[in-house]
């Protein structure tokens, strides 16, 4: 019994010491700034536009609309029948 007391002291020393030596702590590196100096460094990366959103402001507008919902539709469309398709064909080759 005193062997193995002596030996839990001498464990528990040595733990004791161990623990002592490290230290927990959240360590983290510092953050990098886009622009290399050229005089931006304190705007952020990405600013938001006053005006980004304006449509009736857009260059192009009718175009543009038209053309954006056009592939809407056509993506939208064409995708379920190409899927039905290709499991009609899955299923009737199994």
């Amino acid at each position: 019994m005193a062997l193995s007391r002596c030996g839990l002291k001498l464990l528990n020393g040595s733990h004791g010491n161990l623990s002592r030596t490290v230290s927990k702590a959240l360590h983290s590196t510092s953050v990098k700034r886009m622009g290399g100096g050229h005089g931006h460094d304190s705007e952020p990366f990405y600013m938001h536009a006053k005006h980004m959103y304006n449509l009736d402001r857009m260059k192009h507008q009718k175009l543009k609309m038209s053309l954006g919902v056009w592939t809407c539709f056509a993506i939208g469309a064409t995708v379920p029948i190409f899927v039905v398709i290709f499991q009609q064909k899955k299923t009737a080759s199994a």
